[in-house]
């Protein structure tokens, strides 16, 4: 029998929602489960691509809008090949961000458009179930070491969050809302049954594509 494929599991929201937090503990308790899963993180850092990114949001470099948004998406392209080879070897991948942090982020800058912004990302391997994480930005702000990088200042974040309010309205995409105020084990309790239910509906349903 052929391997059942592997869910595409995205969490997202504004900075410091926790979705990194929750991104671990959701590929810990999979694992625990018997599922084979894996976590991913956007931007990757890593590759070359992913330097030249993190260098701009660590205030190292300065970079043109457009070419930085396009850039976030080139890093996102560059990954496809393993993500579908991950799925196709029936692991589930949980990511860190994917393609609707671009364009809330972007688009929150003067003369970006959503819909210029999802244009670079048309055809990505599609979530099977994208979960944000529900917080007030200044809320948000009180966690961790929020400042460090570009886009961290509030006024910012709030523009962040109605674009993703804008974007969780498409009904192609398979969004959940967690209430991200509450306790890590209590928001990770909540990720954790909706996506024992995503993984049993989608795993038997091919790899779809986003925004098409």
């Amino acid at each position: 029998m052929a391997c059942r494929r592997g869910v595409l599991i995205v969490l997202e929201g504004v900075d410091k929602a926790g979705k990194t937090t929750q991104c671990k503990k959701l590929v810990q308790a999979l694992q625990e489960s018997g599922h084979r899963a894996e976590m991913m993180r956007f931007p990757d850092r890593t590759t070359r691509i992913g330097l030249l990114i993190s260098s701009y949001l660590e205030k190292k470099s300065q970079l043109e809008d457009h070419t930085v948004h396009l850039l976030f998406s080139a890093n996102r392209w560059e990954l496809v090949p393993l993500i579908k080879q991950k799925l196709d070897q029936g692991i589930t991948l949980v990511v860190d961000r994917y393609a609707f942090s671009g364009v809330a982020f972007t688009s929150a800058k003067p003369g970006f458009s959503l819909a210029w912004c999802k244009q670079p990302d048309v055809g990505l391997p599609k979530p099977d179930l994208v979960l944000f994480l529900q917080i007030n930005p200044a809320l948000a702000a009180q966690r961790g070491e929020f400042g460090t990088e570009r886009y961290e200042t509030n006024a910012f974040q709030n523009k962040v969050q109605q674009n993703f309010e804008q974007l969780r309205q498409d009904p192609s995409v398979n969004w959940k809302e967690i209430d991200a105020g509450r306790s890590i084990e209590e928001v990770h309790m909540n990720i954790k049954m909706l996506c024992e239910s995503a993984i049993n509906l989608a795993k038997n349903l091919p790899i779809g594509e986003l925004w098409k």
